[in-house]
């Protein structure tokens, strides 16, 4: 359930092409739609509505805080600010985004 499909892949690429085709959300460099927001750790879904397309560095800054050097002209400063910016970049296709809507539930 926390795997990411191919098609599920091929549609968050789609959508995160603002700066060309399989571009960071962030920075706009090459990436790939990879990325969970909730974590699989956390029961984060590979669905569309928790992967983003990040590139290596954005992704490292993300989830273990390392590379932020390079996203502090951007704007961010920490883990925190990705996060939210990450999460209301989602909102913007998902308006009623949540983090228990993209995370799995064994039992409901």
């Amino acid at each position: 359930m926390t795997d990411i499909p191919a098609r599920v892949k091929a549609a968050v690429a789609a959508r995160d092409c603002t700066h060309g085709p399989a571009t960071c959300i962030l920075c706009g460099a090459p990436g790939g739609p990879h990325c969970h927001v909730v974590r699989r750790s956390q029961g984060g879904m590979g669905v569309v509505e928790n992967i983003v397309t990040l590139c290596g560095p954005c992704h490292y800054a993300f989830d273990e805080g390392l590379f932020m050097d390079r996203l502090r002209p951007l704007g961010f400063h920490s883990q925190a600010d990705i996060r939210a910016y990450i999460i209301n970049y989602l909102r913007g296709f998902y308006p009623d985004w949540t983090e228990e809507k993209v995370r799995y539930h064994k039992w409901g």
